[in-house]
């Protein structure tokens, strides 16, 4: 009979029933992923919501960090299921199935821990003001606040490590980090390929969030076929490597990716709540956090967005004349009453070809700068905001991030770069949503004119005014 209480079993409406082992499975000395589910450190997770600010256009997208994790720690063990005997056969030295799908199930689980409130807002907007992501700062909790426990762990639900193999939190910790030129020279093959199991096209945590958000938005019950993407999946001798029958579900994934950020990610109230957002946090930081989060570990474990929108609802009622003013802007954003209002949007695609570093659109200031440069005098000093939201629908295959997945040609039999593909060649590399945001529409022929002159002939489309 199967040792059914040596795990436990929690109900995902993406996956269904996701498995890891309980504390009854270990020995006393041992941990169990169950302990490092419980952990404050994920369970805060549960107090940051998975879509940023979108939650506030979307109703019904009200999952969170948490939810994610464990759909993303679940995946791990699914992909190594599939991959792991081509891993073994292009790299010999690859520890035990048990100890690369732990490490890949606790890299799954972890990758967000370093998250703050709003996500990758919060990245932008406070943890760059220290020289940190939510990277940096997760693989600080991994190693640091969670290694002990980490190093303990011995299996999961399908498999175990092998006798002398002790799991590595610096590995875990490295696998969540956004891949740096030159940072992988002294790891071992093995693990440079897992590694694209975390940063590439298609990952374990984004084919997780494009089912899970498109499902809780509303967007798509089943939004891509994740089955057969991971069935045309191996590793080569190159790394993840997709079989060219595979590529339509490929091609599918990607393309509902780039809709999801442009219709729910980059929806123009969203980005209206987080230009508020910025103007608020800009006023209220010092407020909200002491410093920075390395130096207050502690306070940074209790501090998530739920504590956050508890506070600030209390500042309109202090005895203190600068909490008052910003608990009233605070209170104005959590009623949805935003001062910025979408005038026109233009979208930019950039391709294979294009200088797209170069284009005076990687720099949203100085777009605004040129902008009111064409604007009657009289309207030069109107508030406005120029919003460029940028979505990374491919990577350039001469970049540092153009190396983390490649192609099976069945025909020549052999491996070649992905874009040897038709289908992937014509994607575009990039995509750019260009928005002007006022206080009012007064003026909104004038600046959408101005915005067509702007860009001229880079590929505007058709005018939208709200």
């Amino acid at each position: 009979m199967r040792d059914y209480h040596l795990e436990n079993l929690s109900h995902d409406p993406v996956h269904g029933y996701i498995p890891f082992t309980s504390p009854s499975s270990v020995q006393a000395d041992e941990s169990s992923e169950q302990d490092i589910i419980d952990h404050p450190w994920v369970q805060r997770l549960r107090q940051i919501h998975q879509l940023q600010t979108a939650w506030w256009v979307y109703p019904s997208a009200e999952h969170t960090r948490f939810q994610h994790v464990l759909g993303v720690m679940h995946l791990a063990s699914r992909v190594v299921a599939w991959l792991y005997d081509s891993l073994r056969e292009t790299c010999p030295d690859v520890p035990s199935r048990g100890y690369v799908e732990t490490l890949l199930r606790m890299a799954g689980l972890l990758h967000d821990v370093g998250h703050g409130p709003f996500g990758h807002f919060f990245d932008e907007h406070f943890l760059k003001d220290f020289g940190l992501t939510h990277e940096t700062l997760g693989a600080r909790i991994i190693q640091d606040e969670l290694g002990g426990l980490l190093r303990r762990l011995t299996r999961n639900p399908n498999s175990q490590l092998a006798a002398g193999e002790r799991l590595d939190p610096g590995e875990i910790a490295w696998l969540i980090a956004r891949p740096q030129p030159g940072d992988a020279e002294n790891r071992p093959r093995w693990l440079r390929f897992v590694r694209g199991l975390l940063s590439g096209i298609y990952t374990i945590d984004n084919m997780d969030f494009v089912l899970r958000d498109a499902y809780m938005s509303g967007y798509s019950q089943r939004a891509y076929d994740l089955d057969r993407l991971l069935h045309y999946s191996f590793f080569s001798e190159r790394g993840l490597t997709i079989h060219d029958r595979g590529i339509e579900a490929l091609v599918r994934f990607m393309g509902v990716r780039a809709e999801l950020f442009r219709a729910i990610y980059f929806h123009r109230t969203v980005r209206a709540i987080d230009l508020t957002l910025a103007d608020l946090f800009a006023d209220s930081k010092p407020l909200l956090f002491p410093g920075n989060p390395l130096e207050h570990l502690e306070r940074y474990q209790q501090f998530t967005e739920f504590s956050l929108l508890v506070d600030v609802a209390r500042w309109k009622r202090s005895g203190d004349p600068q909490r008052v003013g910003l608990g009233e802007r605070w209170e104005a954003l959590l009623r949805r009453q935003l001062p910025w209002k979408m005038i026109c949007q233009r979208s930019l695609i950039f391709s294979e070809a294009d200088r797209e570093q170069q284009s005076i659109f990687s720099e949203p200031r100085l777009v605004e700068h040129r902008l009111r440069d064409l604007l009657p005098a009289d309207l030069r000093s109107l508030p406005l905001r120029l919003d460029i939201a940028r979505h990374l629908h491919r990577p350039h295959t001469r970049g540092a991030s153009g190396g983390q997945n490649f192609l099976y040609d069945s025909a020549h039999q052999r491996i070649r770069p992905l874009t040897a593909n038709e289908l992937i060649d014509r994607l575009p590399v990039s995509h750019r949503i260009c928005r002007i945001y006022a206080l009012s529409h007064e003026h909104a022929a004038v600046l959408a004119t101005a915005l067509d002159q702007l860009i001229g002939g880079v590929g505007a489309d058709d005018v939208t005014n709200m």
